[in-house]
Order: structure tokens, then C-alpha cells, then sequence
């Protein structure tokens, strides 16, 4: 197996963005629910900081197949979802379940947060 130059290496690094630490998504949960009352506010408030954070539009791809996620969305039942299209296509995809692409978009450490809070 022949390993990559050095600076090819170091070059790959770089473009990849580290997933936060817990300590941080704990951080990142509290700042978003600091000052919600209930569980419906929390969620609101971890979609609101996704909503504003997250670089859409980007790609990724579920069930092989390369979709764009346009946005994120707030479900009548309190789920944060992620708006994916394909072609004329369009459909909602619980943000939990999404595949985040390598390296991640902008903002994807909400996305974390947000599973770290339902765990």
C-alpha cells in the first residue's frame, strides 16, 4: 500500500472539519435552550440556530443517490427535518437520519447538537 505524499496528506486534513467534541455540542445545546421553558422551545430554539447556521444549499446522498438539501424545516410535531431535492423532486428527510456529506457544510454542528439533544 503506498502511502500519499506528505503534503497531499496534509492537504486532506485540513478540508475535513472535525466533529465537536460532546463538551461542545453540550455548549451549543445550552446556548440554543437557554431560555426555553418546555420541550417544544428547545426544539424551536435548536432549529432556529440550524436554520440560521446551516450553508445550504449542499449536496449528500441518501439510499445512493445524490440529492441537494435546500433548507431544514420545523414539523407540526416538533421534528427538525432537512428539505432534500432531486430534479423536481422535493422531500423531507428527519435532519437524525441525514447523511452529512465529507467534509461537512457550514453549520453542521447544529445538526450534531441537535442529536446530542434528543439522545
Amino acid at each position: 500500500m503506498a502511502l500519499r505524499p506528505a503534503s497531499e496528506r496534509d492537504k486532506r486534513r485540513k478540508t475535513r472539519t472535525a466533529r465537536p467534541s460532546p463538551a461542545q455540542l453540550d455548549r451549543l445545546v445550552a446556548e440554543a435552550t437557554a431560555d426555553a421553558y418546555n420541550e417544544s422551545e428547545q426544539v424551536c430554539g435548536l432549529y432556529t440556530m440550524m436554520e440560521e447556521s446551516l450553508a445550504v444549499p449542499f449536496t449528500t446522498e441518501l439510499l445512493g443517490v445524490a440529492v441537494t438539501v435546500v433548507g431544514v424545516d420545523l414539523t407540526d410535531d416538533d421534528r427538525i427535518v432537512a428539505l432534500c431535492r432531486r430534479g423536481k423532486a422535493c422531500q423531507r428527510i428527519s435532519i437524525l437520519d441525514l447523511p452529512l456529506p465529507e467534509p461537512p457544510p457550514k453549520g453542521a454542528e447544529w445538526i450534531h447538537a441537535y442529536r446530542r439533544w434528543v439522545e
